[in-house]
């Protein structure tokens, strides 16, 4: 499987590779309030517009180290552990799918994943309390499993390999600037989720789209 030049035609779309957070589910903002509220707790002040816009999308281990430089001091051990069980608590009670995502990943006929900075057991929780899960059982793709977090290209292209497809043949679904990275660094094509009102900044270039409804005009360009 090679990585074609982008300059060349561009065939129709043959797999479509879903971002999770913030673009299936609307998880982002509840992460993101939840990690200020937490990084409050050691001394940092941020508010949850200042959170979402500084961290979303973005490795934890990467968001905690830049919060201890800030503070000239580490978190505890325990930081991770308690955030996570936070945030799974806050998603099984509040979590929502974004709207259009139930029905534009029922539309499809196309192999379909979805590949996150996330962990999988968060990914899986956030896809179950959704009603997303049963479309994408067995196509799962977490950083931490591969071993490579957005920006890098590595887990695009490890889930292009998987569903046994052209990384140029592969449309990625993102919400984030560091996806937006990762799939143009795979030479993927990508179409950028950013919802009326919200900011697109770090999307240059990149075809946006204020709805999921709107996808589907993309995958026979």
């Amino acid at each position: 499987m090679t990585v074609r030049s982008q300059a060349e035609a561009a065939p129709p779309v043959q797999a479509v590779i879903f971002d999770c957070d913030g673009t299936l589910v609307d998880s982002e903002s509840i992460g993101t309030a939840l990690l200020a509220e937490h990084f409050s707790a050691f001394g940092l002040t941020l508010t949850a517009e200042e959170a979402f816009a500084a961290y979303r999308g973005r490795k934890l281990a990467e968001c905690m180290a830049e919060v201890e430089e800030r503070l000239g001091r580490r978190l505890p051990e325990s930081f991770i552990p308690e955030f996570r069980a936070a945030s799974a608590e806050a998603f099984r009670t509040r979590l929502r799918a974004i709207e259009g995502a139930l029905d534009l990943v029922a539309s499809l006929s196309l192999p379909i994943c979805v590949a996150s900075n996330g962990p999988r057991d968060k990914i899986e929780l956030c896809l179950s309390v959704t009603g997303l899960l049963p479309y994408f059982e067995g196509r799962i793709f977490s950083a931490y499993d591969v071993g490579s977090w957005k920006p890098e290209p590595g887990l695009f292209l490890h889930a292009a390999r998987a569903l046994d497809v052209d990384p140029a043949d592969c449309l990625v679904v993102e919400d984030s600037p560091v996806g937006v990275a990762a799939a143009q660094a795979a030479g993927m094509r990508v179409v950028a989720y950013v919802p009326a009102g919200a900011h697109d900044a770090g999307m240059a270039g990149v075809p946006v789209v204020a709805t999921l409804g709107e996808i589907a005009a993309h995958l026979n360009r």
